[in-house]
């Protein structure tokens, strides 16, 4: 498919808008509530933007919009951006996240603008990984999202934020120093070859990589996809992340960022490695699979709500690798939904439980039964999303899951059988932390709280969520039409827009 860059730069605006804000935010940090305003105002104007380019859209396939400008010409380094339906989907989570990230965090007092500015640079960081196909553009996003999130945990997180935000540094870097020596030798292995010194993923694509060097630039690159996953045993640095930060960057840790070592196995590591990827995806699925019952066993014993819930992303994702290792367009499908979906869903219960832990102080499951007679909204709306959560049919993690499944049993049927255990599991943990918040009996002082049930910024935020697990489990046409060609082309090994960069 032949395009030709498009006159206004839309994609650069999802961009430039959010940097642009951040760093107005922390200029006029001494006027916080002047930054609420700014980052709420430019977080509703990148998605309206993006619900714009999804309906502009209307389920096409092939590339939607491409930029391409020359940048630092000579080291072959371009500013190349593109949107297909599969990144579509994932800009689209990541403006609506971001929405809701600054909604829950109104009342923010301790650095107000700061923190405001980081949420802006977080989101366009992860809208230049999900956008960019220059390798050197990407690994400069793929840094830059992950800095906002260190400091959301290590100066706004709970009691252990400073252990929690560096293990989540440490982890992360050592994941992103792999990649970035893979991508150098690329680029000097193509320079070599060609004479056309280039990051351009298209161009990388037609390296001629030495047998005894590309297991290990592969295995680089998805080891750093599969730490940002995080693939188990890679994770243990999530439930740490998850239970320290505030509600908005568990949102954003479990809605974006494991979505972008996904989006990194599925852009870049698989079509650059074919034959590597082909050969590792037995090796990935059990690992997979591993993970799932791992993580759904280590969620079951958990005490502290938000806990499980983080390990029940680890399920989760677990469930989305197997997708992808089947290797096939319904489970592929199924996958890139998932992601979606869990987004939604998962996000939706951390946004519950930073509501409830506001009321309560507390997030030990023993203490905070009884709920329901409290707070009758807000437990319905917490059951709603825990059912979504567990793949219940009509809402929105059934769809991408059963996907999942189907392409499983084609590709191998005990990779099939495996997983719908981990669907049993699944509901396991899920059914006993609603039992405990909801029902169950309170150990603590839960009693004596004076309950408030959900006011109408805290409707204001389920609400949309609520009706994207209805639309997405009622009727996923919507979400899987702009996929649906991608996901063929990316299966069937076929290019990326052609793309020339490198040493005149």
């Amino acid at each position: 498919m032949n395009l030709e860059p498009i006159t206004f730069p839309w994609l650069t605006l999802l961009i430039v808008l959010p940097l642009l804000a951040a760093a107005l935010s922390l200029v006029l940090r001494k006027h916080p509530v002047f930054s609420r305003w700014l980052a709420l105002g430019i977080t509703l104007a990148v998605l309206a933007i993006t619900i714009g380019i999804f309906i502009v859209a209307d389920g096409r396939g092939g590339w939607l919009l491409y930029e391409d400008y020359p940048w630092i010409a000579s080291f072959g380094i371009r500013y190349t951006l593109g949107l297909d339906g599969i990144s579509l989907l994932l800009v689209l989570l990541t403006a609506f996240t971001q929405v809701l990230a600054i909604l829950i965090s109104w009342h923010r007092k301790y650095q107000m603008a700061v923190f405001y500015s980081m949420l802006l640079f977080m989101e366009a960081g992860i809208m230049g990984v999900f956008l960019s196909l220059d390798l050197f553009l990407f690994y400069l996003f793929w840094e830059v999202m992950l800095i906002p999130m260190f400091f959301l945990i290590g100066v706004w997180g709970h009691e252990r934020r400073v252990y929690a935000a560096v293990k989540f540094f440490i982890f992360t870097m050592a994941g992103s120093l792999l990649m970035l020596l893979a991508i150098i030798a690329l680029y000097l292995l193509h320079g070599q070859q060609t004479g056309d010194y280039s990051f351009a993923l298209a161009a990388l694509k037609n390296t001629s990589i030495p047998p005894a060097l590309e297991p290990w630039l592969y295995a680089a690159f998805v080891l750093a996809f599969a730490v940002k996953v995080p693939l188990v045993p890679l994770h243990t640095w999530l439930p740490d992340a998850h239970t320290e930060a505030p509600t908005a960057g568990s949102l954003d840790l479990a809605g974006l960022l494991l979505k972008t070592g996904l989006y990194g196995l599925i852009r870049i590591a698989f079509p650059l490695f074919p034959e590597m990827a082909a050969a590792s995806l037995p090796l990935l699925a059990a690992f997979a699979l591993f993970g799932i019952f791992y993580a759904a066993w280590i969620a079951y014993a958990q005490i502290d709500a938000k806990r499980l819930i983080a390990y029940s992303s680890v399920a989760h994702v677990g469930f989305m690798v197997l997708g992808l290792c089947a290797w096939n367009v319904t489970a592929m499908e199924g996958s890139i939904l998932l992601m979606f979906s869990h987004g939604i869903t998962t996000g939706a219960l951390f946004l519950m439980m930073g509501m409830i832990h506001h009321r309560t102080e507390s997030r030990e499951i023993g203490r905070l039964g009884g709920i329901w007679g409290k707070a009758p909204v807000l437990s319905a709306f917490f059951l709603f999303f825990a059912l979504a959560s567990l793949g219940l049919p009509g809402l929105n993690n059934f769809v991408g899951e059963i996907l999942i499944l189907l392409g499983a049993f084609h590709a191998n049927p005990l990779w099939g059988a495996l997983a719908m255990g981990g669907v049993v599991f699944a509901a396991a943990y899920m059914l006993r932390l609603v039992q405990g918040v909801i029902w169950g009996p309170s150990e603590g002082r839960t009693e004596e709280i004076t309950w408030t049930d959900l006011h109408p910024r805290e409707l204001l935020i389920l609400a949309p969520l609520a009706v994207l697990v209805l639309w997405i489990g009622l009727y996923p046409e919507t979400f899987l039409a702009p996929i649906r060609e991608p996901v063929r082309n990316l299966l069937e090994g076929a290019s990326l827009v052609a793309m020339k960069g490198g040493l005149p």
